[in-house]
């Protein structure tokens, strides 16, 4: 790619985006989760998180029944930490950088909800109970103070046909965990990885929580 195409200024970006933006879409910016943005949260059973950290930028898919984000007032947001592959690279971020940003979607609902703040991550017992799934507690929780919250429009959705079936490729398509990991350098061979798949939906059944 040649330099010459590189957009290297905000002057020179915005000679590419001439167009202000819509009046509706700074206006629907908000400092605070206003009642309907409080109830997207609480219908969404899944979010991404966006850090910073030490070892850079890092996006984290959190997901379990609608309402798994607490919303605790207006301004906080409260997110468990369950099972997972223990890499803790979420956690490490936001330990080091509290800068997070968070992106909820809804099944069927094109719109999507993006909140941008700080988090702590927290052992509080009485938050930890909050969150208490099949008998099982997180091992923390992720602590987010808002700053900016307001909606992505429905385009993306659209353009990308994701909730719609019609659109969805055959899962045969798609490479498995085993065989990424495989040629990742993860195993050592085709058999260790089919191995690997072979049990990864009964395993996964057994440590969600």
């Amino acid at each position: 790619m040649s330099d010459l195409h590189t957009i290297a200024t905000i002057d020179r970006l915005l000679e590419v985006y001439p167009q202000e933006p819509a009046s509706t879409s700074l206006r629907k910016e908000s400092p605070v989760l206003t009642p309907s943005y409080a109830a997207f949260v609480s219908a969404a059973p899944f979010c991404v998180v966006s850090t910073v950290g030490r070892g850079g930028l890092d996006q984290s898919p959190r997901g379990d029944a609608p309402g798994f984000v607490r919303v605790r007032d207006e301004r906080t947001l409260v997110i468990p930490d369950r099972r997972g592959n223990h890499r803790l690279d979420t956690l490490r971020n936001v330990v080091a950088d509290p800068r997070v940003g968070l992106l909820f979607l809804v099944p069927g609902v094109g719109h999507e909800l993006r909140v941008r703040g700080t988090a702590v991550v927290s052992t509080d017992p009485d938050e930890l109970a909050h969150h208490e799934v099949r008998g099982a507690l997180p091992a923390s929780v992720m602590v987010v103070t808002i700053e900016r919250v307001y909606f992505q429009c429905a385009r993306a959705m659209k353009r990308s046909g994701l909730w719609d079936p019609a659109t969805w490729p055959d899962p045969a398509a798609v490479p498995t965990a085993g065989q990424m990991t495989l040629e990742a350098g993860g195993f050592t061979s085709r058999a260790e990885a089919e191995d690997y798949d072979a049990a990864l939906d009964e395993r996964q059944a057994a440590t969600l929580y």
